[in-house]
C-alpha cells in the first residue's frame, strides 16, 4: 500500500514539474511596426495584432535604431513611433491594459537600421559612445513604459557560401587551410570584448528598474567571433537564436535551398540550422533555459529557369528572388498567408500561368521543413520555388523546443502570419501551432 502511493506520489511530483517548466516557456512575439505604414494587404496595426497577444509572453517592438552623430538609441520613423506622431511607442505599451502579463521588449538594430553600419561596431570602441546609448535607452524604456531591451545588434554578416557536395566541401576545407576564412573585422577581437563590456554596462543600468535585456544573433553573424559566451550570458535574460533567412535569394540568387532547417542538410557545408546552433551555445555554457527558438512565419522565393529542372529538389539552379507578392511587396519574400493561397486549393486548380498552384512537397521527417515548386512552362516563365515554415513545421520547431528543454519560441513576425485568418480560418496559425507544441 505505502510502496503504491509513493508511486502515485512521484507520478504527481513529475507531473507537476512538466507542467511547471512548460509553463515558464517563452513566446517572444515579434512586431515589425512599419507594417503600420504599408498599403493594401500589408498593412497591420496593433488593433491587428491583439487576437495573438493571449498567446505571448513577450511582444518584441521593431525597430529602433543607432545615431551616428551621438550614439544615442531612436526612433527608426519618428512620425510613427513618438507622441507627435502616430505614438506607436506608447501604443504597443497600452495593450498591457488588456494583457496584464505581457511584456513589451523595444529591440534596436535588426537588420532594419541600414544607414551606415559601421556605426554598431564604432560605437563599442568608446566608453563615452557606450554610456550614451545606454541613457538614451533607458530614457526611452523608462518614458515609454517599456519592460526591457532587446539588442538585435549589427554585426558584419559572413560571406555567403557555395552550395557543395561533400566532394566539393572537403577540397574546400582543404584550401582553407592554407588561405584561411575572409576576414569580415579586422578588429573582431576587440569588438568581442567590447561588446561584453557593453552588455555588462547595459545590465548594470537596466537592472535597478528590472528591466529585461535579451540579444537576438542575427542571421549570418558569427556567434564565435563576435561572442564570450561565457562572459555575456549571466548579463542576459535570454538569447534568440536566429537561424533563419540560411539561405535567401539576396544572398544566394543562383542557388534555391531550404532556408530554416532544424537539422544539418545532407550534402551541404556543416552549420547553418537550428541544431548546430543550440549546440554550440550549450557547449559555451549557456543554459537551454536561455535560448528561444526564432521561427519565421514567411518564405523565401526563387525564381526558377528552364535550367532548374523538373524535380524542384534542393538545392537547385535559381535565377534570383521570385516577383513580390500582394502583401509584403518584396521580391523574393513572401508572407505564410501568401504561400498558402499559392498551394493548392479548389480556387486555383484550374489556373494557368503566374496563377497556377505550387506543387507542395511535406517534410516527413520533421527535420529540415517543407517546400513548394512550379516549374517554368515551355516559355521558361512563372517558374517559382520556396522554402517556408507552415503551421505544421512550426509545430515540429515546438516540439524541438520541448524536448531539447529549451526556453521558448519567438515569432518572426505578427504581421507575417495569417493575422486575418484566410488561409485556414484561424487567425495566427503559424504562432499557435508552434505555442500548443509547448
Amino acid at each position: 500500500m505505502w510502496f503504491k502511493f509513493f508511486v502515485i506520489f512521484c507520478f504527481a511530483i513529475s507531473l507537476q514539474i512538466v507542467k511547471s517548466d512548460n509553463a515558464n516557456s517563452k513566446v517572444i512575439c515579434y512586431y515589425d511596426g512599419s507594417s503600420f505604414l504599408k498599403e493594401g494587404l500589408g498593412k497591420v496595426t496593433v488593433e491587428d495584432i491583439e487576437p495573438a497577444l493571449s498567446f505571448c509572453t513577450h511582444l518584441v517592438y521593431g525597430y529602433a535604431g543607432l545615431k551616428a552623430e551621438n550614439n544615442k538609441l531612436v526612433s527608426l520613423n519618428e512620425q510613427l513611433d513618438l507622441d507627435t506622431g502616430k505614438g506607436y511607442f506608447r501604443a504597443v505599451n497600452t495593450l498591457k491594459r488588456k494583457f496584464p502579463n505581457l511584456k513589451v521588449i523595444l529591440s534596436v538594430g535588426g537588420d532594419h537600421d541600414n544607414e551606415n553600419r559601421e556605426k554598431y561596431l564604432t560605437i563599442l570602441e568608446s566608453s563615452v559612445g557606450r554610456t550614451s546609448f545606454i541613457n538614451s535607452a533607458y530614457t526611452i524604456l523608462k518614458s515609454y513604459t517599456f519592460d526591457g531591451l532587446n539588442l538585435a545588434w549589427e554585426f558584419p554578416k559572413a560571406k555567403p557560401k557555395k552550395i557543395r557536395s561533400s566532394i566539393g566541401s572537403f577540397f574546400h576545407k582543404i584550401k582553407k587551410t592554407f588561405t584561411g576564412d575572409s576576414v569580415m573585422d579586422d578588429k573582431a577581437e576587440e569588438h568581442r570584448e567590447e561588446f561584453t563590456a557593453f552588455v555588462r554596462e547595459i545590465k548594470n543600468a537596466l537592472r535597478h528598474d528590472g528591466f529585461e535585456l535579451s540579444l537576438t544573433v542575427l542571421p549570418h553573424t558569427n556567434a564565435s567571433v563576435y561572442y564570450d559566451v561565457p562572459a555575456i550570458i549571466n548579463n542576459l535574460d535570454y538569447v534568440i537564436v536566429g537561424e533563419w533567412d540560411i539561405q535567401t535569394p539576396d544572398r544566394n540568387p543562383k542557388e534555391a535551398d531550404l532556408s530554416a532547417p532544424i537539422y544539418q542538410l545532407s550534402e551541404r557545408q556543416e552549420g547553418a540550422n537550428v541544431q548546430t546552433e543550440v549546440s554550440y551555445w550549450l557547449s559555451q555554457k549557456a543554459p537551454a533555459s536561455k535560448l528561444v527558438i526564432g521561427i519565421p512565419a514567411y518564405g523565401r522565393a526563387w525564381k526558377l529557369t528552364s535550367d532548374s529542372g523538373i524535380t524542384g529538389v534542393p538545392p537547385l539552379p535559381a535565377d534570383g528572388p521570385a516577383p513580390e507578392g500582394p502583401q509584403t511587396k518584396i521580391a523574393g519574400l513572401l508572407s505564410w498567408p501568401e504561400i498558402c493561397a499559392k498551394l493548392p486549393n479548389p480556387g486555383n486548380t484550374n489556373l494557368k500561368g503566374e496563377d497556377a498552384p505550387l506543387r507542395k512537397v511535406n517534410d516527413p521527417t520533421k527535420r529540415f521543413g517543407p517546400y513548394a515548386f512550379r516549374i517554368p512552362d515551355d516559355n521558361g516563365e512563372h517558374g517559382i520555388w520556396v522554402s517556408y515554415d507552415d503551421p505544421d513545421s512550426a509545430g515540429n520547431k515546438g516540439a524541438y523546443v520541448k524536448s531539447k528543454n529549451l526556453g521558448g519560441i519567438a515569432i518572426l513576425d505578427l504581421s507575417m502570419d495569417d493575422f486575418r485568418g484566410t488561409c485556414s480560418g484561424d487567425k495566427f496559425p503559424i504562432l499557435r501551432a508552434a505555442k500548443y507544441q509547448l
